[in-house]
Order: C-alpha cells, then structure tokens, then sequence
C-alpha cells in the first residue's frame, strides 16, 4: 500500500512573544468586562467572572507562587477535578514563569509519585483532603497546596509584596517555542511518558483553529458558549478550555456527572467537548429509563433520526423522511434537545472513536457532531471531520497547519503546528516515534476520498495461531454501545479462535434489567445469569456481523465487577491495559480456551 498524505496549509501566524500569558493579557485589556466564564459557587449558585477579574486573579496567584519558591522553568503540578480554580492555577503557573504538570485527581500514590519524580515538580496543588494526604505522604513530596477557592487566596496574599514589575519580567523572554506544560500519556503499555508541549502547539494551533473554515464556525460570535464535562488533566478539555478564551467563548465549569443535565438546562452551551462515553451514556440512559409505549417512540424517534442524518450526508432528505421526522421531533426528538440546553448546535467527539450509529442519532437531532481525531503529543485534535463535509465514522482531514498521513504499512503520521517537542526526560522514546519530523502515532488508518478513517492500534493486532490478523477495536466499539455493557475486552493472541470478556455497567444495569423483566441484582450476580448471558449474547452476535467469520467472537465471558483504575486495569483517560486485564482475569479466559467446542453468540 503507498503512502498517502493530507495537508491544510497554515492560516495564521502568531507573532514569537504572544506565549499564553500574553494571549491572556492582550484578551483582557482589549475588553475586560467581557465575560470569560461562568462557575458555581458552594451553593451551586452560577456566577459570572469577567476576562479582567479572571486575569487579575491569576496575576495575584502568580505573585504568591513566586514567594512561595516557584522559579521560571519550575514545574507545578495540578491535581483537581473541572473548575474555575483549575484554569486560574493553570495560567498562574505559567506567568511565575512556571511549567504547569497535569495529574488526573483520580491517580493513584504510586502514579502520582512516578509523575512528581520524573518530572520534579516543586509545589502541587490539589483539591481534595484525601489527596493532599496522599500527596504528602509521598517520599519525594513536594510543596502542597490547596486548589480551592480558599487555597488560592491564601496564595495571593502572600504575594501582595511583589510588583507588577517583577511578575512580567518572568514571562517577558518566553517565546512560543517555550515550554508550556508537560501531559503524561495514558500509560496503556507501560510507564506514562511526559509530552511537553509549547506556547505554539496551543496559541497558534487555536488561532488556526479559528481560521479554518471548514472548522472554526463552532466559536465565531459572541455568543458562543462551552460546557466543560471533561476532566481539564486531558489534553482535549484543555486544549478546548483555551480555545474558548482565545476566540471569546464562554466557558461554563462542571464536574459532577450527577449535575450534567441541570448543569446544560442552566448554562445552555452552543458547543462541548465530549468522549464517545458520555454520548452512549446520555444515549443508554434515555433508552433504558423508558418502558411500554414511551420506550417504543424513543425507539422509533432514534431510528428516524438515524436515518434523516445517513439521508444528510448522502445529500438528499425524501418527503416522507421529513414527514416522518417531523413527528418524531415533536414526540421526542425536541424533549431530547431541551435536556441537552437547547443551544446545543456542535458537539467535538474525541479521546475515542464513536461509533457512527451514536453519531448518527446525535446529528439527526440537529447537532453537528465533528469527529476529531488527536493525542496528547499532537495537542488534542489535529483534525476531524469539517462542518461542511461530515461523513460519520471517518475522522476527517487536518486543522490548517497540520498534515497526516498513512505509511506503507497503514500507520498514521502526524506533523504540524499541533505536534509536541519530544517526551520529558526519555530521548530514546522521542527518537522512537520520530520519522524525518513526522511523528508515528501508533494508530493505524486508512486516507479514502480525502478523509482519514481509524481502523485500530499498531500495537494491538491479535494474531491467532492460524496467523490471521484481528484487529480488536471493531468488535470491542461495536460491543461497548450496549447500554448494559461497561467495557470489553477482545482476546485471541497465539490461540485458535477470538473471544472476548465483558463488564457490566452497574449505573445503568438496574433499569436495563428493568425493561427485560428481570429482577434486580448486582453486577456479580447479573454476570453468572443464564438469561443476562443470553442477552448479553446478542450484542456480541450483532458485533460479530462486522467481521468476517475468521474474526468473529466465538465464546465470550461476563466478568463479576468492571475494570478498576485503582487495579490499573484502565487509566485516569479511561483506556484499557489490556495486558493487566488480560493478567487479572486469566483464570476467566483460559476456561474459554479449555473448552473443545466453543459455542458461537447466537443474535436470537
């Protein structure tokens, strides 16, 4: 197979000095009672904070971390949940001059200790009570402090000493080639590794972003506003959290899943961030709440809306389909947008791929759902799929500045204003992926008719006994879109035929046992129900239409709980280590192997 290559010229240059601080301050003096997000309080009352208060606070924060020892080049972690306070410590850090570490709030002593370490953060700020103790418990702890509200402000008081002066002198030769943050990979095969990004992998990659015709709609007007879910540790709510603020939308903090649909009903966003599980939850949720005759209208409604979307894209909407939609808009469809604010009109899709039947039923609700495709070390999204040409289940082509391409060997490049400058501390594993100032991202892909599309990871090809080559991800994205079903797991490395083992959800398993007239029961007890296996049964049957034979699920286990991050079965981002999975739970899967005669998932 030949090599074939996507390129988007760059649309914008950035001058050297406009580094992150600089972007803040220009956005700030140019109209600083601009409203530069929306928070809520302890109450949960939303309040309103202006680009100039915003600015003036992290100016504050940046003169106390400055007495506190922070010196330029010095890295600050930040380990907290979604919030206001996230993004003032964020941009303090770097107008101290600072270089601001990421950690997932989630990660546990051992990850957290191997990130302080290699990248030698001096002062972390934290949120919860239980991970400042865990923090200072570490051997190698550093300075901590609290990223509260209250925390902050004890920081800037103790910098009112330092001047105006002195704090813009620590940013005043930082360039956009400098060194912004360090974001440690998922770790899904091994230690994570720190991508260090610039000033330019977010200034000017935003600003293209905004250029881009074929992407940058979704932030033009003053009107536009973002709901951030995702947790700001993630490169893609990050990235999105400082496109907000370089084109001007409003940005609207929340972290708490149990609030979401409150949280869109009051702030209303015109575009979010979202990965593929929050799309099927929303999606599952609804359909497994209903039964009788509203479940069968959901139905009906998702189906015609699955169909007026597939109708879009192909370019023509018959008659009888908009008849049709019509009614399924009034019943249904119109309820399903109110819930999700009502301005909801683009929703960016990342961190995984979604699968097109979930797109499909978001876009036939009238959202634009652009697919992207990135990772931490390409800055979030390096492409996706444009406003004006969105074929589901493709990935689109480059933001302007970037390039991709596929090798010979169906491996997908990536260069461009988005790509970092090397990991942290590991030279070799920089060399590595490097390729003539290419960069090889792991994933492979397939270029058609102009537009990149995801067939799976380099580094997880299953190959069977047989020496058949199985791609997972199919079956494992085809069978994770079951509103019961978690996660799952495809295995058959060195064995004679694929199997799979899969974990229930125990959010949404009590009201999918619910509609099938099931009694309650836990995720254990569900997992060893002749009559849940058989339901189960046909999601991976469904799931093995999209193979071949030869790459089809032949026998599949229930696993009795989910895959834990605290096992480090999956990481802080929510990715699979198949291999402690697989090293967890090998008494499950070699009783499938033990069995002479698998017997196949039937769909009846």
């Amino acid at each position: 197979m030949a090599s074939l290559e996507l390129t988007s010229p760059g649309l914008v240059t950035v001058e050297d000095h406009m580094n992150l601080t600089a972007m803040l301050e220009a956005r700030a003096s140019a109209n600083p009672s601009a409203p530069f997000a929306e928070a809520k309080d302890a109450a949960g009352e939303w309040f309103t904070v202006s680009l100039g208060e915003f600015r003036d606070r992290v100016n504050a924060v940046a003169k106390g971390l400055m007495v506190q020892g922070v010196k330029p080049g010095d890295r600050v972690g930040l380990m907290a949940d979604t919030s206001l306070e996230w993004s003032v410590l964020d941009f303090a850090v770097l107008a101290a001059g600072g270089v601001t570490v990421p950690i997932y709030p989630s990660s546990s002593a051992s990850q957290c200790a191997w990130i302080i370490e290699d990248a030698g953060i001096s002062v972390v700020g934290v949120q919860s009570e239980a991970n400042q103790e865990m923090v200072s418990g570490l051997a190698s702890a550093p300075q901590v402090i609290a990223l509260t509200a209250q925390g902050l402000d004890e920081v800037a008081a103790a910098g009112q000493g330092v001047s105006d002066v002195d704090l813009a002198a620590r940013t005043e030769d930082v360039t956009l080639d400098d060194l912004m943050s360090i974001i440690y990979t998922s770790g899904t095969t091994g230690r994570p590794k720190g991508a260090m990004l610039t000033h330019r992998n977010m200034v000017e990659h935003a600003a293209n972003v905004e250029a881009d015709p074929s992407f940058g709609g979704f932030v033009q007007g003053d009107r536009t506003r973002v709901l951030l879910f995702l947790p700001l540790s993630h490169i893609f709510a990050r990235f999105a959290m400082i496109l907000a603020l370089s084109a001007g939308s409003v940005i609207g903090y929340t972290s708490n899943h149990k609030t979401l649909v409150a949280d869109l009903a009051a702030f209303k966003p015109t575009w979010m961030p979202l990965v593929p599980r929050v799309f099927e939850t929303i999606y599952n949720r609804a359909d497994t709440s209903m039964s009788g005759v509203r479940k069968v209208l959901f139905r009906w409604s998702a189906h015609v809306a699955r169909d007026v979307s597939r109708a879009q894209e192909a370019g023509s909407v018959s008659a009888s389909l908009k008849a049709r939609y019509k009614v399924a808009d009034a019943l249904v469809l119109s309820k399903i947008r109110r819930l999700l604010g009502g301005n909801l009109d683009y929703v960016l899709a990342g961190g995984a791929k979604l699968t097109p039947e979930i797109g499909h039923y978001f876009s036939g609700l009238g959202i634009t759902v652009m697919q992207g495709y990135g990772l931490t070390e390409t800055s979030s999204a390096v492409g996706g799929t444009p406003t004006d040409d969105n074929r589901m289940g493709t990935v689109g082509r480059p933001i302007a500045g970037n390039s991709v391409m596929v090798d010979d060997e169906g491996e997908i490049l990536v260069k461009g204003i988005c790509l970092f400058s090397g990991y942290w501390n590991a030279p070799e594993a920089t060399a590595q992926v490097m390729r003539d100032g290419w960069f090889a991202t792991g994933d492979l892909g397939e270029i058609v008719d102009g537009m990149l599309t995801i067939t799976g990871r380099k580094k997880e090809i299953l190959v069977l006994s047989s020496g058949k080559n199985i791609q997972p991800a199919i079956l494992e994205d085809s069978i994770r879109s079951h509103p019961a079903i978690q996660d799952s797991v495809v295995v058959g490395d060195g064995r004679h035929f694929v199997s799979a083992v899969v974990t229930l959800d125990p959010v949404l398993l009590p009201d999918w046992l619910a509609a099938h007239d099931l009694p309650e029961m836990n995720v254990e007890e569900a997992s060893v129900n002749e009559k849940v296996r058989e339901l189960i049964g046909r999601a991976i049957a469904s799931a093995n239409e999209k193979v071949s034979r030869a790459e089809a699920i032949k026998e599949y286990r229930i696993l009795p709980r989910e895959f834990s991050e605290a096992k480090e079965e999956m990481t802080a981002s929510l990715k699979i280590r198949r291999a402690v999975v697989q090293e967890h739970f090998a008494d499950v899967i070699e009783s499938i192997y033990s069995q002479n005669k698998p017997t196949p998932p039937s769909a009846a």
